[in-house]
């Protein structure tokens, strides 16, 4: 069954265009955040704490693939973004602190949806942008998801 489903993974991301593939990697960031809280909240601590070192797993992600040179001052802010909330995961598993979770989600579901915006703008204007620029874009040429 396990490799069934890594498969049907496998082909769901093959089949999304980049800014796809990067709001998938915020939606488990902030499901993962939203799990802990909500563990946290349950006194869960191993649930909470599991599912915290789940988030910072994404956004290292986002961190380590970000492309300051060609990305410039919006991948340099993006960079400090993701030092913050990766700060506040450290803060969280100290304290257990719900509303810096809750503070981290709100920042990342902002950044997030930014990029279905443009995803869908992607969708409606597809030569809005080209596979090369696509490539120009201050983010990871590729990505993996797992979960």
């Amino acid at each position: 069954m396990k490799k069934e489903l890594d498969s049907y993974q496998t082909m769901d991301v093959l089949g999304k265009s980049l800014p796809e593939l990067i709001v998938t990697i915020y939606n488990g960031a902030i499901g993962h955040l939203n799990k802990a809280a909500a563990n946290y909240r349950a006194n869960d601590l191993a649930g909470g704490y599991s599912s915290m070192e789940q988030a910072r797993k994404f956004i290292v992600h986002l961190y380590t693939t970000l492309d300051r040179e060609k990305g410039g001052d919006v991948a340099e802010n993006l960079g400090k973004l993701y030092t913050f909330v990766i700060e506040q995961i450290n803060l969280v598993q100290a304290t257990k602190n719900i509303e810096a979770i809750e503070d981290s989600v709100n920042i990342l579901r902002n950044v997030r949806d930014g990029w279905m915006q443009l995803s869908e703008e992607l969708k409606k204007k597809p030569t809005l942008l080209n596979n090369d620029q696509m490539k120009e874009m201050p983010l990871p040429g590729t990505v993996s998801v797992s979960i």
